[in-house]
């Protein structure tokens, strides 16, 4: 657990920006820890990275993970593990949890 006297704020051009501990970052981010030499399992990374960016994208279009599993053909618990970067999904998989968010997307711009 963080200190909470460890954290600090800043505010730049009128935003509020909050200062903490690399460590809590990383922690928060959900990579995993860095070894002596500042290196991370390349696996174990690589899925929190994956997994962040389909939460992001599934949230811009205000998806639940419900619905972008019924999307995409997969079952919810795994998208909630690749998510979670518990699980290494599949390329058919990935294909297409990427092909449901790339349709929904493309139909967003077409809106505009």
């Amino acid at each position: 657990m963080i200190n909470p006297t460890s954290i600090q704020t800043v505010t730049l051009d009128g935003k509020r920006f909050v200062i903490l501990p690399e460590a809590e970052y990383q922690r928060m981010a959900g990579l995993p820890p860095a070894d002596s030499r500042g290196n991370r399992p390349a696996v174990a990374a690589m899925r929190a990275v994956l997994g962040r960016d389909i939460v992001s994208d599934r949230e811009r279009l205000g998806w639940t993970q419900a619905e972008l599993a019924r999307r995409a053909g997969v079952r919810v618990e795994t998208l909630n593990r690749i998510e979670t970067g518990k699980r290494t999904p599949s390329v058919a998989t990935i294909e297409k949890i990427d092909e449901a968010l790339r349709a929904a997307s493309k139909a967003g711009q077409r809106k505009h």
